[in-house]
């Protein structure tokens, strides 16, 4: 079904035509200075007509009779709603993590929790509800210095580093349908008090065809994009929102919510879509629309590429921070391929296992010399990346770390011998028990893992990159009983 999107700001409480809500003034104002100062590429420039990336008119974004519309027909009019976003940077609700030369984080660095200063928040006491916790969603921020979960009351921000409630919303259901708690998709825009959030569960909180953005500093929704299907995932960038439906994706510009890009994909369930955060460079890839085949937008130089990674269906895949290695796993699990994304080539292929699996989640550590991947084998793996980020598209590295990944004994005559024999292994492992699914990413210390799990498991682990073998166990919470750590 052809989706539509529209925003709506929620009424102003001050009701005055004027009013631009204080969340997201700050930012207005930085972007601002910064545009003046140094001019933007061509992916963030602004837009005064509705068009599409590659300078097109959109008649769909234009034509009343389109299923799409622009949400602002004026194009030099800002909503109130995230007016305040251009003006400033979106105040932080955490601080960015200490670190040293880019890694390591300080043990004893101390985290200030937010709370809301609205006494008419429909936030409820957390503690009022003694039964169980279901969780509905898991994911880190884009820096992966925090995660958030979403349950069927709410919703929490944690620190990964130290670990660390941040604070939780329990909105006051109603006993059953919209407005009954549900929160099924929340993503953090890094560390500040905005987010977007989905409804989800038995009994939502809101429509699941509805994106809402939730300003923390107010306890309240402050904006919504609708469609006419369910939202099956949503991203964020400073200057983007990526809302991802079952068979299309739409990108609009944060500042004042114009429909950029559409986009067309194949049967998507489990809403895939990842996108670069380095600013200046927006790479956003998605499943195509035939079976194991990704879609990679470089909007900054207005090129598309597709990539058929598998055979099979596309299972999971992830970015590299800057945008310029795509890892895929299919749905057979069993191997991992990276990918240059500017031009498509196949640039290492490593190996899971043998038996089929289930992969969950893939990252690339901050400089891609590390890949994690987890899968429903309850094993996480780390991975050596011979190829480095930052030299993709000019030439490859020539002299890799021997100790990146554990290659067969046997490559010495893997063209007699089946793939499997000289398939590259990986470094390090650490067991997990098996029936959750687990989310993994880097940790801000070096060659640490961070590992999260729907029954509401914590670790944090250390791998050797020079003998690998079995991680090392540093940390151990359940978020859900937080009195629980040990």
């Amino acid at each position: 079904m052809a989706a539509i999107s529209s925003f709506s700001s929620h009424p102003n409480p001050n009701s005055n035509p004027n009013f631009i809500s204080p969340m997201l003034q700050p930012y207005l104002e930085q972007q601002q200075q910064r545009i003046q100062s140094d001019p933007p590429p061509d992916d963030v420039t602004r837009y005064d007509a509705v068009s599409d990336i590659y300078g097109r008119d959109s008649s769909a974004a234009t034509n009343n009779n389109s299923p799409i519309h622009n949400p602002n027909p004026d194009p030099s009019s800002i909503s109130p709603m995230l007016q305040p976003y251009l003006d400033q940077q979106h105040q932080r609700i955490l601080p960015d993590p200490p670190s040293d030369e880019g890694n390591a984080v300080s043990e004893n660095g101390s985290i200030n929790s937010l709370t809301s200063t609205n006494n008419n928040s429909t936030v409820s006491n957390p503690n009022s509800n003694p039964s169980p916790i279901k969780l509905l969603h898991l994911s880190f921020n884009q820096d992966y210095g925090c995660f958030a979960t979403g349950t069927d009351r709410g919703f929490r921000i944690f620190n990964c580093d130290p670990f660390r409630e941040i604070f939780r919303r329990d909105f006051e259901g109603n006993g059953g349908g919209v407005g009954g708690g549900g929160v099924g998709s929340v993503e953090m825009l890094f560390r500040c008090n905005i987010l977007a959030l989905v409804g989800g569960g038995d009994s939502p909180q809101y429509p699941l065809n509805k994106v809402m953005i939730w300003d923390d500093h107010q306890s309240r929704c402050i904006g919504e994009l609708s469609f006419r299907s369910e939202v099956r995932g949503v991203r964020l960038r400073r200057d983007r929102i990526i809302v991802i439906l079952e068979q299309k994706i739409f990108v609009y510009n944060f500042a004042d919510l114009k429909l950029l890009h559409q986009i067309e994909t194949i049967a998507n369930p489990k809403g895939l879509c990842t996108v670069s955060q380095v600013a200046g460079s927006f790479v956003l890839v998605c499943p195509g629309l035939l079976k194991g085949q990704v879609r990679v937008e470089h909007y900054a130089s207005k090129r598309t590429k597709y990539i058929m990674a598998h055979d099979s269906r596309i299972a999971c895949f992830s970015l590299s921070q800057d945008g310029n290695l795509l890892a895929t796993a299919s749905s057979k699990g069993t191997l991992v391929r990276i990918y240059n994304t500017q031009d498509g080539s196949l640039l290492q292929e490593v190996r899971r296992g043998a038996d089929r699996a289930e992969i969950y989640s893939l990252a690339f550590s901050p400089t891609a010399q590390w890949l994690v991947v987890s899968s429903d084998k309850g094993t996480v793996h780390v991975f050596g990346l011979k190829v480095n980020s930052g030299i993709v598209g000019s030439e490859r590295s020539s002299s890799p770390d021997p100790a990146a990944t554990s290659s067969s004994s046997l490559s010495f005559i893997k063209g007699v011998l089946p793939k499997y024999f000289s398939s590259e292994w990986s470094v390090a492992q650490f067991r997990l028990p098996e029936g959750s699914q687990y989310i993994v990413a880097f940790g801000h210390q070096k060659n640490t893992v961070v590992i999260l799990g729907l029954d509401g498991s914590f670790y944090r682990c250390k791998f050797d990159p020079g003998s690998g073998g079995e991680m090392t166990q540093l940390e151990y919470h359940n978020f859900l009983k937080p009195e629980d750590a040990f």
